[in-house]
């Protein structure tokens, strides 16, 4: 039977929303066939070919485009892949064409991190800081990748005010409550940590590390049932993670 493009389109997000990507990918591709702008639909295509797991099919589909859009897929993936200098060439043509790409800025943040330089790290974080702050009050992802930032470094203080504000944009976000958490953790203030580390595992019952967090702060609190509960589910969490693969990365 004869599709749209519509249709295709259509079927390829049913597809990708319900984590299909390589029925994703294959209505995509048939999408590109016959809707006649393709651009966007190629950079959604060659997404779901990276998550299906056909790496260099994404790369070359994204790799044929020469946007900004294209350019950031693109280095999202090198950057999944710790291609950190290739990644960073993608997001530097990003932000040569638009300054004010806040989630370019974000992303070079962390691939200058991995890379170990942080004084370009912290300059593009903060950058993407400034841009986010008031103009895209939605976007949480930079306060929880600078706090933790900052955990890795020992500055927990400026890390948990970081991941308190990344809670109070995004309060569906189990990391960001388990990054605050895992600083009040380290600033020895365990009680406080409780009901951040709490909140964490309710989003996410599957958090182990979080769980590994409120296992050491009931530890310290005396709690010592709490605490047996909390390390015995990270223990077998951390065996089910090893027979499985981890959570699909964010293009």
């Amino acid at each position: 039977m004869f599709q749209t493009c519509n249709e295709h389109l259509e079927l390829g997000r049913q597809a990708a929303a319900r984590s299909a990507y390589p029925v994703a990918a294959k209505e995509f591709a048939a999408a590109a066939k016959v809707c006649p702008n393709t651009a966007q639909i190629l950079i959604s295509l060659g997404q779901m070919q990276f998550l299906s797991g056909d790496a260099l099919a994404a790369e070359r589909t994204l790799s044929s485009l020469n946007t900004t859009e294209a350019h950031y897929a693109l280095g999202r993936i090198y950057y999944e892949q710790s291609r950190y200098p290739e990644a960073v060439a993608q997001l530097q043509r990003v932000v040569a064409l638009e300054s004010d790409n806040y989630r370019a800025h974000d992303n070079l943040g962390l691939c200058y991190d991995a890379l170990q330089r942080d004084t370009e790290a912290l300059r593009h974080f903060l950058r993407a800081l400034d841009l986010v702050k008031d103009a895209h009050p939605e976007y949480d992802w930079v306060y929880a990748n600078l706090a933790e930032f900052f955990l890795k470094r020992d500055q927990d203080e400026k890390a948990f005010q970081l991941a308190a504000e990344a809670a109070k944009r995004n309060n569906g976000s189990a990391r960001n409550f388990y990054l605050a958490g895992r600083a009040l953790v380290k600033l020895d203030r365990d009680e406080t940590s409780l009901r951040w580390l709490n909140q964490a595992v309710e989003l996410d019952p599957q958090y182990a590390e979080a769980h590994f967090q409120l296992g050491q702060a009931y530890k310290r609190l005396g709690r010592t049932n709490e605490s047996k509960k909390h390390m015995e589910t990270f223990r077998q969490l951390k065996v089910l993670s090893k027979s499985k693969s981890g959570p699909q990365p964010r293009l």
